[in-house]
């Protein structure tokens, strides 16, 4: 368990962890998807400092809605190139020419 993770973080990993368990999965998966899911809380609540690290945002929504760093993480699963020193309309740009 991490240092930062409070008590209820704690419970709520150990439930989901059990509750993935008694579903039939691996433990190294129910402990995977359980840390996911509490440090998915934690950054909703403002907990977590690295706001980077979110993943590439609601599939659904227009790529104009999404945030730079949201972009950025859906090129660097494209594989562009000189993402880094893109602007948010420009990896707009390159992730639709690479459609």
């Amino acid at each position: 368990m991490p240092r930062s993770w409070n008590r209820h973080d704690k419970e709520m990993y150990d439930a989901i962890k059990e509750s993935s368990m008694d579903r039939g999965m691996s433990p190294e998966r129910s402990e995977e998807i359980a840390a996911r899911t509490v440090n998915k809380h934690r950054r909703q609540e403002g907990r977590t400092p690295n706001q980077r690290t979110m993943g590439t945002g609601n599939p659904n929504r227009p790529l104009e809605e999404h945030t730079r760093d949201e972009l950025y993480n859906i090129a660097k699963e494209r594989k562009i190139e000189g993402r880094s020193k893109l602007a948010k309309e420009e990896l707009i740009a390159a992730i639709r020419a690479d459609h």
